[in-house]
């Protein structure tokens, strides 16, 4: 039993439904039968699925109480490689405001109530009792992790932990309202890995294809803690301009998919990756197909 896993196991006592990090604070990857969602996800998802699979796939969404799995071979696996323990927030019941910088806990210290306070890296986190869906940048710096995300244990923190505030659901009721894009539009079900048969029409070689996807997938995923969703953003912007002059069709359905299932593992709720990638796609002047 590795440190990390103890810690793991002790966080599941106080109901805490956990799961390992590897390097770069980044869950654990899916393994091949999960990839794009081709398993339907899990039941706990944004959208629910039937996946089963033994492995902590899925991010947040495998995170656990049960000491059993937590034990188990393939997850046993991922502790001897981890590098930090995370929790769901939402799975316990609390939310947790990620207060990225100094202007963002400046701005908490007189806009929110205080509450169970644990130092980051650059911030603060502001858990409260009580679960809500998930948003990033609500406002600058600022993360709401709660119903479809994970936080990153970095102690028990100071102060007395409060009922989640009106102020709070209300940043995250203005993300969740925000209209999406008139223009474009990406895959309602997930499709799988780029394929020339799915871009009979890209005038690109498969190769250029991949090794652009596979970029900006590792660019999203280095972004575990916040500005995964605008990150999301860039990249479908960046690789749907590449297609502007093909005559189609590209398979963009398949790699708008690919960039939301990377933004989804790090953390952002499904529905604002997908406005993400939509975005981007739109800000491009192509749409997924």
């Amino acid at each position: 039993m590795t440190p990390i896993l103890r810690l793991a196991l002790d966080l599941t006592r106080l109901g805490l439904p956990v799961l390992p990090l590897r390097a770069g604070k980044r869950p654990v990857g899916n393994c091949p039968a999960c990839e794009a969602l081709a398993c339907g996800g899990r039941p706990n998802m944004k959208v629910p699925g039937p996946c089963t699979c033994p492995a902590p796939c899925h991010a947040w969404a495998a995170a656990t109480t049960d000491p059993t799995v937590l034990a188990s071979p393939l997850w046993l696996r991922a502790w001897r490689e981890a590098e930090a323990v995370a929790y769901h927030p939402g799975g316990a019941g609390l939310t947790v405001v990620d207060l990225d910088n100094a202007a963002a806990v400046a701005w908490a210290r007189t806009a929110l109530p205080p509450t169970l306070t644990v130092p980051t890296t650059r911030g603060e986190h502001w858990v409260y009792r009580g679960a809500t869906v998930s948003a990033n940048a609500v406002r600058p710096g600022v993360d709401i992790k709660s119903a479809v995300a994970y936080a990153r244990w970095l102690g028990y923190g100071t102060g007395v932990m409060v009922p989640l505030p009106d102020a709070v659901r209300a940043l995250v009721v203005r993300e969740e309202t925000t209209p999406p894009p008139s223009g474009g539009r990406v895959a309602s079900s997930p499709s799988p890995p780029w394929t020339r048969t799915v871009g009979s029409g890209c005038r690109h070689t498969d190769r250029y294809i991949h090794t652009g996807l596979q970029r900006g997938l590792a660019k999203i995923a280095d972004c575990p803690e916040s500005g995964a969703g605008s990150q999301a953003f860039g990249v479908a912007r960046f690789l749907a301009a590449q297609h502007t002059r093909c005559p189609g069709p590209c398979g963009l359905d398949t790699i708008a998919w690919q960039l939301i299932d990377a933004a989804v593992n790090v953390g952002v709720p499904h529905d604002y990756a997908t406005r993400a990638v939509d975005r981007g796609f739109t800000a491009a002047g192509a749409c997924a197909a």
